[in-house]
């Protein structure tokens, strides 16, 4: 029997469609569905046209998630861009079987607030030399799970938010795949 992987999302998905991508190749392993939390993501569409079931669900709910997954009883859990908190309830149903991808090198530019062009742009201001991935465990504080993975691209001076955001990126698109599976094994 496959193992089951739920993704987690709230923007435009393409972590979600690469991880949908990647686990089509694999038949020992299964993207069960995506479930996002805003009505207008872009990652619907991309979901629909790699037919993968994606669901709304209202993240003040505090509920759903736990029973969702109590139903369908993932192998996995995967965050690919999902801004909100995980009930404490879920992570203790999961423990060490739900993983994030970060966009910079915990322990810095993490916490509360710090997703996406937020960290490139206090990484540049920072005038930091390099930026990368950190894939963790999800605990109940914002980014401060136990790191899994973690690599690291050089910057230059005159690297903006955006192309820094692209290196990172080019990162999460390698890596993130591999670490799932590897976590499934």
């Amino acid at each position: 029997m496959a193992k089951k992987i739920i993704i987690l999302a709230s923007g435009g998905g393409t972590n979600a469609e690469n991880i949908i991508q990647y686990f089509q190749k694999q038949p020992s392993i299964s993207v069960h569905s995506v479930l996002c939390n805003k009505k207008d993501a872009g990652v619907f569409q991309r979901a629909q046209a790699l037919n993968t079931p994606c669901l709304w669900f209202d993240a003040s709910s505090p509920t759903f998630l736990v029973d969702y997954c109590q139903s369908h009883s993932p192998d996995l859990i995967v965050l690919a861009g999902y801004l909100r908190k995980i009930p404490a309830e879920l992570i203790a149903n999961y423990a060490n079987r739900i993983i994030n991808i970060h966009p910079a090198l915990l322990p810095k530019y993490g916490g509360k607030g710090m997703y996406g062009m937020h960290v490139h742009t206090a990484v540049k201001q920072a005038n930091e030399a390099e930026s990368g991935i950190t894939i963790h465990y999800v605990t109940e504080n914002y980014d401060e799970g136990g790191v899994i993975f973690q690599t690291s691209v050089a910057l230059l001076p005159q690297d903006t938010p955006a192309q820094i955001a692209a290196k990172v990126q080019s990162l999460e698109y390698k890596h993130f795949p591999l670490i799932i599976e590897n976590q499934l094994q």
